[in-house]
């Protein structure tokens, strides 16, 4: 693999010619810029080593069928991140009717899904690998005015199809079989540099595609890039162009935003380029103004700063809110949108935003539908941020076991994020209140445990099935039914259980009460 630094455009005199300083120079920040990209390109080596069976082979498929192949993009940037990629994306100059059937050779099977865009994909296993790879024909794309579907069209040469790519970081690829390193807008460069580039004018990428200025507040939370500033400007200036794409694509990176290490500076760029007042306008609606007697947080802050707690709250793989979780990142970051619509100033000086969380959930629910995002995603957060101030109420008295039970029936199979959600609501500097409020969770998580143990929290029903309230009563199926079901439900969760014998004798005497035992 040639030097990152070199580009396969230059003769090697041309290449000697540009690395070679005309005097010595004292150490500086370029001597640490090269020493990044020799541990870059070392890295890149040893993520690529499982995968070079795969490169070679199908390298030397297009290159004897007289087509160039390189690997592109994604694969190529974490390589030298020293990240393997579970999907291996290359690009051709080969049509589409050409590289299916060269695929279809080579693969042990292929398809065709997304043909109209110049991509056939398939899936080889080449000893104790199984890849799957996809290969696009060299292209660009653009959008109409008027239309949320990208126009794609065909190129002939790899650097003309890398100079349209979102970014520099992206515009990286490897010749194959050779392993030619193409590297045309210093890419690499700029991926040691920390920083996001636009291989052309941003404003132009992002006239191309505008969900590329989502992708770039993305990679600022996937890889803690910084975005230049001329690309920042350019977001700024076109964020109302991001209209134009399509909900699902808008909530994939949205997803991919929120999944990543560190989601916050991604998000604090979507909201200070006005990109976020098109896709998720509630988060930048949290900035409330400030009065000058503080009389309430920041609440744009404070919701930025539980997001970072909840994630610090997540566990392990074999853990309870296996990391990173889609849910309790969205009900962290949106559990207070009801404040805005709620906040009054209160006659003695005070400020209020009295059931902010029942308001909140229905702003939820509408904002996620709106985005596309699945039924159980959506009615999950929702209820999040309905119960999220639930437990505040724990530490103003004892609650009775009943109460306990309550919480955890209704919070059901999202108990743990609820318990997470909650402790990372707290985000006071005053430490006395907050070891005061952990304090009180701590006992409420006790009191859940030792309930569970006791009487099998998880799975409060009453001490009679339907079938038996039937037998009892002499009825048939009907709403009957389910009101007594009803009834002896909140027997169960206001006494615990109470046995059949006693459970069948308050039955009876509910029924004796009902309109329909008088007939």
């Amino acid at each position: 693999m040639p030097r990152p630094d070199e580009r396969p455009d230059e003769r090697p005199d041309e290449r000697a010619g540009r690395r070679a300083p005309q005097q010595p120079a004292a150490p500086g920040p370029s001597d640490a810029l090269d020493a990044a990209l020799e541990d870059a390109r070392r890295r890149a080596v040893e993520a690529l080593t499982p995968v070079m069976p795969v490169l070679t082979s199908l390298g030397r498929v297009f290159r004897d069928a007289g087509h160039e192949l390189a690997l592109v993009g994604g694969p190529v940037r974490d390589a030298f991140l020293g990240r393997a990629s579970a999907d291996l994306d290359f690009t051709t100059d080969a049509h589409p009717d050409v590289t299916a059937p060269l695929l279809a050779r080579w693969g042990d099977a292929h398809w065709e899904i997304g043909r109209d865009f110049g991509t056939i994909g398939a899936r080889k296993r080449l000893g104790d690998l199984d890849v799957v790879v996809e290969v696009t024909t060299y292209r660009s794309e653009s959008y109409d005015a008027s239309s949320r579907k990208p126009e794609v069209s065909y190129g002939s040469e790899l650097v003309g199809d890398l100079s349209r790519r979102d970014f520099t970081v992206n515009a990286m690829a490897l010749r194959l079989p050779s392993l030619d390193f193409a590297d045309p807008h210093d890419g690499l460069r700029d991926l040691a540099a920390g920083v996001l580039r636009t291989p052309g004018a941003p404003e132009q990428s992002f006239s191309d595609d505008p969900l590329r200025m989502m992708r770039a507040a993305r990679f600022a939370a996937q890889l803690g890039l910084r975005v230049a500033p001329e690309v920042v400007a350019a977001m700024t200036g076109m964020a109302e162009r991001i209209a134009i794409v399509s909900a699902e694509r808008v909530r994939t990176e949205l997803e991919k935003l929120l999944l990543a290490p560190d989601p916050v500076p991604g998000l604090r760029l979507m909201v200070d380029a006005g990109l976020a007042q098109h896709v998720l306008p509630e988060l930048p609606a949290l900035r409330l103004e400030i009065d000058e007697h503080h009389r309430h947080k920041d609440v744009y802050e404070h919701s930025l700063t539980v997001l970072q707690q909840a994630i610090d709250r997540e566990t392990g793989s074999d853990g309870p809110v296996p990391g990173p979780d889609l849910v309790l990142r969205l009900a962290a970051l949106l559990h207070d949108i009801g404040k805005p619509a709620t906040r009054r100033f209160e006659a003695g000086g005070g400020v209020s935003f009295h059931h902010h969380e029942v308001v909140g959930a229905k702003l939820v629910a509408k904002r996620l539908k709106a985005l596309r995002f699945d039924k159980d995603t959506t009615k999950a957060v929702a209820r999040l941020t309905e119960l999220h101030l639930r437990f505040h109420g724990y530490g103003d008295g004892d609650w009775t076991d009943s109460a306990v039970r309550r919480y955890v029936t209704d919070a059901g199979p999202l108990l743990e994020r609820l318990h997470r959600l909650t402790r990372s609501d707290c985000t006071t500097r005053n430490q006395r209140k907050a070891q005061r409020l952990a304090s009180a969770y701590d006992d409420l998580e006790q009191r859940i445990v030792r309930l569970r143990h006791e009487e099998e929290l998880d799975a409060v029903r009453p001490d009679l099935d339907g079938t038996q309230i039937m037998e009892q009563l002499g009825v048939r199926p009907g709403p009957v039914v389910g009101r007594a079901y009803k009834h002896l439900l909140a027997l169960r969760m206001e006494h615990g259980p109470l046995g059949e014998d006693a459970a069948r004798e308050e039955l009876r005497r509910w029924w004796a009460g009902q309109p329909e035992a008088q007939g």
